[in-house]
């Protein structure tokens, strides 16, 4: 990408594409098109065929999606399918009929099976059976890889696609049911803290294992990768480092500062029981990411607290 190329940055609100867009202008791109969900919706066909005619965007990053934690995905199978999934191929095929030098799709390591080897490959997926609480998200953003894949070797584009593992940092969705862990666990040990609640309750029972990465290292890969990756096979973005839950959630006990006792609801599930993945391939690339865990979770408390606004999401 040329500093004055024309560059499309789809879900620049969400807190992945808001840490794309972060990182294009640090390094001094100036011509990057966004468009709000009132101005475009990109679930519609006509309209997304109509603002590629109309701008032409170079380079597209599509980051837009319908995220959730483990409630959302399991209250809105559908919704997360049909969603995810139309406004992916809308996208796609709307940056390949208007000629689009390049594309990069954000996926998410939950398209590896349940039980893959550990860490996971980008060579592992479709040898599998997914994890139940977010097949329908996961069978989404397969198709999306997929499709990006095939128009690669039916008709030559350049489209390439990125799956991080758990991510966390500004601007992340602070909803009480319908946010990931690390925001989820930020907020309810906020509330916690000022209301002086002698206990906070968790799901599961802490033993599962997750890796986590702070969104402005994966928007430091994305932009690399726009520029110096082709090729059909995704790129695993991972910190390469993981944690147990119940570690995770003490460390962010420590972080916000409650100091009462932590519970675990066992009743409730606890996911897949481990997921790192292997992201040998991303090293050799040249990228490693440089924010540690503890480091992330204090800069994402205070984006919390700077944003207020964000825990009514």
């Amino acid at each position: 990408m040329h500093l004055t190329s024309k560059i499309y940055v789809a879900g620049h609100r969400g807190m992945v594409g808001s840490a794309i867009v972060r990182e294009l202008q640090r390094q001094g791109y100036h011509n990057i098109i966004t468009r709000a969900h009132e101005e475009l919706d990109l679930e519609r066909q006509a309209d997304v065929e109509a603002f590629f005619r109309e701008e032409r965007p170079e380079y597209v990053f599509l980051a837009a999606a319908k995220v959730g934690g483990i409630v959302a995905n399991e209250s809105a199978l559908a919704d997360f399918m049909y969603q995810n999934m139309m406004l992916e191929m809308n996208v796609i095929h709307s940056a390949w009929e208007n000629g689009c030098r390049k594309l990069e799709f954000l996926g998410s390591s939950c398209i590896y099976p349940r039980m893959a080897p550990q860490p996971m490959s980008e060579s592992c997926l479709l040898t599998g059976a997914l994890e139940k609480t977010n097949e329908a998200y996961a069978l989404a953003k397969i198709s999306g890889l997929k499709y990006c894949e095939y128009l690669n070797r039916q008709y030559g584009t350049d489209f390439i696609s990125v799956m991080p593992t758990n991510l966390y940092g500004p601007n992340d969705n602070y909803h009480p049911e319908h946010s990931h862990v690390v925001p989820a666990l930020i907020r309810r040990f906020h509330e916690a803290k000022v209301e002086g609640l002698p206990s906070v309750t968790c799901w599961g029972d802490g033993t599962p294992l997750r890796e986590f990465l702070y969104v402005d290292d994966l928007a430091e890969l994305c932009v690399w990768l726009m520029n110096t990756y082709s090729g059909n096979e995704t790129v695993n973005a991972g910190s390469g480092k993981e944690i147990t839950i119940k570690k995770l959630t003490e460390l962010v006990a420590r972080v916000v500062g409650y100091e009462g006792e932590i519970l675990w609801d066992t009743s409730r599930p606890n996911g897949t029981p481990r997921k790192l993945l292997d992201i040998s391939k991303a090293k050799a690339l040249g990228w490693t990411c440089r924010t540690s865990l503890e480091d992330g979770l204090r800069l994402s408390y205070e984006d919390f607290l700077n944003n207020p606004m964000r825990a009514e999401r």
